[in-house]
């Protein structure tokens, strides 16, 4: 399950006016909170003949931002949707897409909170041009969403989600904040770390994780050490292949936690995700008893090592040290205090993410991954 078409290289964005253009010329774009770096696209578009409304996505999304989102749509009458930004405007366009032909509550389509209906209609078409190297939303069939009367960041899902276009242009991730590139750099390495320790892991994601793994951590290496254009285009490969991988594979317990971590704070999904991965790693490594699994965290160590120096039986304490000098923070600088740890890790069983983990780990095994991750 993927995107319908994947565009990938430096140089793509260049087609996206009259690829976005030939699904409808009522086009909704959907960007991030800093609207004038979409204003080469909108700009674009209007010249083509394209009917443009903009929407603004100021955080991670939630219900309230989402169904301001499916408003703007109607209003406008879009038949496109178009999200130009890092993985929060691309689940929030996804799910505009999704949702601004139907007619039932948005909560009625939730997972976990909600009933987990399937979509009642086709979704717009929907193209995704990201601007960040981390979650590879945009060849995945879900987005997840923020709901704060639970707490709980949930997903809306449906394989008609899956976008009709993913313009994946290295290019527009150059010079993104350090601190934003080491967050996303370091959740894209995770989401190709758990879908090759996940217990539905196949011959197909293995061989994009497997390959992909070790250039994601030497090309971070290299973006912690200044600029470097040939890095930004392995880590947005990295991103992608992750994107790939979940959506045909799963995840495990660091987007298990990270997901009600996220919802009961407003820590940023990818910081947490790369607090959590040396702890998450070092557990299962202890925890894990079949041959598979063992060998795969010793193939992990074996690639963390040589990317970041040191011994191998040393690699998941390294990871962790390489990630706090570099600026990652821990769990409670962050924000998360340990009551919000406490009831995450109860949370964290009802997750489709925890039911791939290749252990099983229960609440004091995971309340104490976390407070490791402070």
């Amino acid at each position: 399950m993927t995107a319908t078409e994947i565009c990938f290289g430096r140089g793509t964005a260049s087609v996206a006016v009259g690829r976005i253009a030939a699904f409808g010329s009522r086009v909704l774009l959907v960007h991030g909170a800093n609207a004038a770096r979409s204003d080469w696209l909108a700009e674009a578009l209007v010249q083509n003949g394209c009917d443009v409304a903009r929407f603004a996505v100021a955080g991670e999304p939630d219900m309230d931002m989402v169904q301001a989102g499916i408003d703007a749509a109607r209003r406008h009458g879009a038949d496109v949707v178009t999200a130009l930004g890092g993985g929060a405007a691309i689940d929030a366009g996804k799910a505009i897409a999704a949702l601004a032909s139907g007619t039932r509550p948005m909560l009625d389509h939730l997972e976990v909170v909600g009933a987990g209906l399937p979509l009642e209609t086709a979704p717009l078409p929907f193209v995704a041009l990201p601007t960040t190297a981390g979650t590879g939303a945009e060849v995945t069939r879900n987005a997840v969403i923020a709901v704060p009367e639970h707490q709980r960041k949930v997903s809306l899902r449906d394989p008609r989600m899956l976008p009709r276009l993913a313009l994946v242009d290295p290019a527009l991730t150059d010079n993104c904040p350090r601190s934003v590139t080491l967050a996303s750099g370091l959740d894209a390495v995770t989401q190709v770390i758990e879908p090759y320790l996940c217990t539905r892991a196949n011959p197909m994601t293995d061989a994009l994780c497997r390959d992909a793994i070790p250039r994601g951590l030497v090309a971070l290496c290299r973006l912690m050490k200044g600029e470097d254009t040939a890095a930004r285009e392995e880590i947005a490969w990295v991103s992608l292949c992750g994107g790939l991988a979940l959506a045909n594979a799963g995840l495990g317990v660091v987007h298990g936690l990270a997901g009600p971590l996220g919802g009961l704070s407003s820590a940023p999904h990818g910081a947490i995700c790369g607090a959590l991965l040396p702890h998450a790693l070092e557990v299962n490594a202890r925890h894990a008893t079949d041959p598979r699994t063992q060998a795969r965290i010793a193939e992990i160590r074996h690639w963390i090592a040589e990317a970041l120096g040191g011994a191998k039986d040393e690699a998941f304490s390294r990871l962790a040290a390489w990630s706090r000098e570099n600026g990652l923070s821990g769990l409670d600088a962050l924000g998360i205090s340990p009551e919000q740890r406490s009831t995450a890790a109860e949370a964290a069983a009802a997750s489709s993410s925890m039911k791939a983990n290749p252990v099983p780990l229960g609440p004091d095994t995971l309340s104490k991954l976390m407070d490791n991750a402070t």
